[in-house]
Order: C-alpha cells, then sequence, then structure tokens
C-alpha cells in the first residue's frame, strides 16, 4: 500500500509534466506568426540562478527584450512562469513573436519578458532535461504568501536590471503562468499589487493543492485591490483529490466579479488540461491585458 505522503506526490507528479493534449485543437493565431516586416527581438538565455530565498535550488531563464526598448527606465515587463514553454517560438504561446507584432502595432508598450523555469533542488542531481519536472516546481507555485513574489523582486528583478533598467511604473509590470503558474502569478499580484497590477491565468490551479481554494473567499473578503485579472480554463480540465479545475476557476471569476475587479474570463467547452486554448488566444488576452497602455 502506498502511504499517503507518496500518493500526495505521485498525484502532484501528474500535474507537473508537460499539459495534456486531448479534446479540442490548437490553431495558430494571425499575431503569433512571424511577420517580416516586423522588427525582431532578442531572446538571451541567461547563466543558471542559484535562488537564495530558495536555497540550494538552480533554474533555466532567458529575457527578451523588444527592438523598440529604450534604456532610460520606460520599458515594461511580463514575467512567464514555465519559462521554457512561453519562450518556445514552435510552441502553443511563441510570445517573442507576439511581442514583436503587438509592440510594433502600439497594441502593447515595449515590454521587456522574462522566462522563469521552477527551481530544481541541488541535492537531487542535475536539473531534468524537462523543466516540467523540475523537483521544486509545485513548493514555488501552489504556495500562498509572499515568499515567490520577493524571489521575484529582490532576486530576478535587480539582476535584469543590471543591463535592462525597467519602469518602476507597477501598471507596467505583468505576469502570467499556467497550472500552478497562473495560481502562483495571482498570488504574486495579489501580495504585492504595489508591484504587479496585471495577471494572465490559463488553466490556473485555484484548488487545495497547498491551499488555493481559498482565494474566492479571500477575494471577496479583502478590499479590492488595483489589480487587471484574465483568466482562462475549459470544460474538460482536471477533477481529482485536490478540486474542480473548471469549477475553480469559475469561483474565481465570480468573485473577481462580485468585487469589481478589472477582469475577464474565457471560459471554453473540449478542452482539457492544456494550453491549446489558451495558447489560441494568447495574443487578445495580452491586447485586452495591457489596454489603455498609454493612457495616464
Amino acid at each position: 500500500m502506498i502511504p499517503p505522503r507518496f500518493r500526495f506526490l505521485a498525484a502532484l507528479a501528474v500535474l507537473a509534466p508537460a499539459f495534456v493534449f486531448a479534446a479540442g485543437e490548437w490553431t495558430l493565431h494571425p499575431d503569433a506568426a512571424e511577420q517580416a516586416e516586423v522588427p525582431k527581438g532578442t531572446v538571451t538565455k541567461m547563466p543558471d540562478w542559484e535562488a537564495k530565498i530558495f536555497a540550494g535550488t538552480v533554474r533555466d531563464w532567458w529575457v527578451y527584450v523588444p527592438a523598440q526598448y529604450k534604456a532610460d527606465g520606460s520599458a515594461g515587463v511580463m514575467v512567464f512562469q514555465d519559462g521554457h514553454d512561453y519562450v518556445n517560438l514552435k510552441g502553443n504561446w511563441r510570445v517573442p513573436t507576439v511581442f514583436d507584432n503587438l509592440i510594433a502595432r502600439g497594441e502593447m508598450p515595449p515590454v521587456v519578458g522574462i522566462f522563469i523555469n521552477p527551481g530544481h533542488e541541488v541535492e537531487k542531481g542535475p536539473k531534468p532535461q524537462s523543466g516540467w519536472k523540475n523537483s521544486n516546481r509545485s513548493v514555488e507555485y501552489d504556495s500562498l504568501g509572499d515568499r515567490y513574489a520577493r524571489f521575484l523582486l529582490e532576486e530576478i528583478l535587480p539582476e535584469v536590471e543590471k543591463k535592462w533598467p525597467l519602469s518602476k511604473d507597477p501598471n507596467l509590470h505583468a505576469i502570467c503562468g499556467a497550472s500552478s503558474g497562473g495560481i502562483c502569478s495571482f498570488t504574486v499580484a495579489w501580495e504585492r499589487p504595489e508591484a504587479f497590477r496585471k495577471v494572465l491565468s490559463t488553466i490556473g490551479s485555484f484548488t487545495n493543492i497547498r491551499g488555493g481554494n481559498a482565494y474566492p473567499s479571500l477575494i471577496r473578503k479583502t478590499e479590492a485591490k488595483p489589480l487587471r485579472v484574465f483568466l482562462e480554463d475549459a470544460s474538460g480540465d482536471i477533477d481529482n483529490q485536490f478540486g474542480n479545475w473548471p469549477l475553480a476557476n469559475k469561483q474565481m471569476d465570480a468573485a473577481l466579479r462580485y468585487m469589481k475587479y478589472d477582469e475577464k474570463f474565457e471560459f471554453a467547452e473540449g478542452f482539457e488540461h492544456s494550453s491549446k486554448h489558451g495558447g489560441s488566444i494568447f495574443p487578445d488576452a495580452v491586447k485586452w491585458l495591457w489596454r489603455g497602455w498609454k493612457q495616464p
């Protein structure tokens, strides 16, 4: 018989690998296709990061800098959890290409993209080939509290700014993730709205993996924070011992609407726990998130 502790870890392992692609199909959004006339940003693979706040972990990360970037502290920033998936130009997100196209048309400001993977504990050996299998993912992403926000604000952003100065305006700071990375992104903005005010979460794990099911109640009982939140999920998402993902996201949507947040919820039929629907609508979600950016 498998001890309860190991049954819990085995269940988490189901969530960590690359998303299941089954019902529903991914479609290439026109804004995710390269345009010959559009100026291309650059993507830099950064040296492995050995974290202090998550001591004993190491991770891969990348930085995208748009062609329109100016080193005058005016550029926005958007942080992506499970960064390897978003930086991939052949995947379902293709963020550098989407940013190239939207920035060139003025539908979002010049934004530096930070693509960061969860940490892997050094004592467990070399990093797995797949970033989904890094050992510290659930600890960092599913936990409530400000620890991961502090990691970004005290370690990652200062390191980026050594080379690429960023705006200090929290309205020009966004954060994005899927599944456990989705709840992680919301947690960062919830804990530190003075630093991040835009959230994009797809198939977010607002379930009881590590207490995230508390958010709908917390949102309703807490004075509204200056956040803009885009949520996405689908009817075929996970239903297991930690909760029901579609229901959890509907509860998040209802709580945010009740508290009159600037929020939008896209719900699809027929997709399972995957990046297919979220990736297909990603450019539109980004445009919604950054709408009105030229206004004071």
